[in-house]
């Protein structure tokens, strides 16, 4: 997550655990919204943690964006379903008008099981977060990564 985006009260630096890479089972050639020392665990050959939305996107992306604020997702998932390729994670509230909105745009997704706790910048392990995430893929090799990984992680969607 990016660490220039802080949240109220605390900081949108956090790491997505290494099984969940495990699970998709891909190699990305961008992380798209990255702290600011470069990602911990995403299998990845390059990384973006300052103006990634003001900046072309090449390849295919991982995308974990800063979860603070209320509409706050919205400009990263215009930018991510426009560029086409690649895999994002978000909250999963099914009820906001921008989950239903990458819903309608998405080419798959996975709901993820259980709650993911993600890990602090010192490598500790964070509590349980509020709600629990969805993996949504832009493009064909997304969805698919998406259904390669839904024993692991928790129940995937492709669009046909």
């Amino acid at each position: 997550m990016s660490v220039w985006e802080p949240a109220v009260g605390g900081s949108n630096d956090w790491y997505t655990p290494k099984y969940v890479f495990d699970a998709i089972g891909e190699v990305f050639d961008l992380d798209v919204a990255a702290p600011m020392f470069g990602p911990r665990h995403v299998p990845t050959k390059g990384w973006l943690h300052i103006d990634a939305l003001r900046v072309i996107w090449s390849g295919f992306v991982w995308m974990n964006p800063p979860f603070g604020g209320r509409n706050g997702l919205e400009p990263w998932l215009c930018k991510f379903f426009h560029h086409g390729n690649g895999i994002a994670l978000t909250p999963d509230r099914t009820s906001a008008p921008w989950w239903q909105d990458a819903a309608a745009k998405a080419d798959g997704m996975l709901l993820v099981r259980g709650k993911i706790k993600f890990e602090r910048p010192d490598g500790t392990v964070g509590k349980s977060p509020g709600s629990g995430v969805t993996l949504w893929a832009s493009g064909k090799r997304a969805a698919d990564a998406l259904v390669r990984a839904d024993p692991a992680l928790g129940s995937a969607w492709r669009r046909a």
